[in-house]
């Protein structure tokens, strides 16, 4: 009697989302209200393992009020730089309670790394990218282990970096949402109006766009809303939003690496 054939161990490395899946999602829900979409994509599990990201900044309070009322089960994730204004700790307990979010997970920078790489608290003030990195994009990195999918607040009126932002797309193989991008800031201001939401404290007094204490400063009338993020450095992301490219969908090529051998 012959002896089977061994099935080689095969792991399969694709990406969970590719860009036909994210083009598939654009398509699908082109034309619908952002809350409807949002209760669709939870309840029919289109982006797996999800979670919101906030900055808890001044227009925060929006994205925030429409994912619970999607899904309060939906885990918000909060990046602490540990250079962070106080009003806006305060301020991310107060939507947490206000939205009755169930659970509320916040990352920081590892102790020694910050030790090893800015003993000082001073990085910001040379090395502003360096900064970013071990402050808040390797936090990030940590946050989104085990998730399918992250919801981002990005909106396109933002800055000239952030035009023509899709409601789908792919990052690193997972899904990103940018339930927001095409609203603009009109229509966040009706929003807070007709839902009565809490403002972060800071706004009155100018600041527009709110990240880590040293690198945030007001912003005149005319300036671009993030202009008084690293104002003086030739910086305008933090680092934790990578470009996107097209992620070719998966093929049946033997020779495609994601079909070969484990070992």
């Amino acid at each position: 009697m012959a002896k089977p054939v061994r099935q080689i161990d095969v792991i399969d490395a694709r990406p969970a989302f590719t860009q036909a899946d994210a083009d598939a999602l654009n398509a699908r829900f082109d034309g619908i209200d952002t809350l409807t979409m949002l209760k669709t994509v939870f309840a029919e599990g289109l982006a797996g393992n999800v979670g919101v990201v906030s900055s808890f900044g001044t227009e925060s309070a929006v994205l925030l009020d429409l994912v619970a009322k999607a899904d309060r089960t939906v885990p918000v994730i909060f990046v602490d730089t540990m250079k962070m204004f106080a009003e806006t700790l305060n301020y991310r307990d107060t939507l947490i309670a206000r939205f009755g979010f169930t659970e509320s997970r916040t990352v920081a920078p590892m102790a020694d790394v910050i030790a090893a790489k800015d003993e000082t608290g001073l990085r910001w003030s040379y090395d502003p990218d360096g900064c970013c990195e071990i402050r808040k994009v390797e936090p990030m990195k940590r946050a989104k282990n085990g998730l399918d999918a992250w919801i981002s607040g990005r909106k396109a009126f933002q800055s000239v970096t952030r035009q023509n932002l899709p409601r789908f797309e792919v990052e690193d193989g997972r899904l990103k949402l940018n339930p927001l991008g095409d609203w603009t800031k009109s229509d966040l201001e009706t929003y807070f109006d007709r839902e009565n939401l809490p403002r972060h404290p800071l706004e009155s007094q100018g600041y527009l766009s709110i990240g880590c204490e040293p690198c945030t400063s007001k912003v005149m009338p005319g300036e671009d809303p993030r202009a008084g993020r690293w104002r003086g450095w030739d910086k305008v992301e933090c680092g934790i939003h990578s470009p996107v490219s097209a992620i070719p969908a998966h093929t049946a090529d033997p020779d495609d690496p994601a079909n070969l051998p484990a070992f």
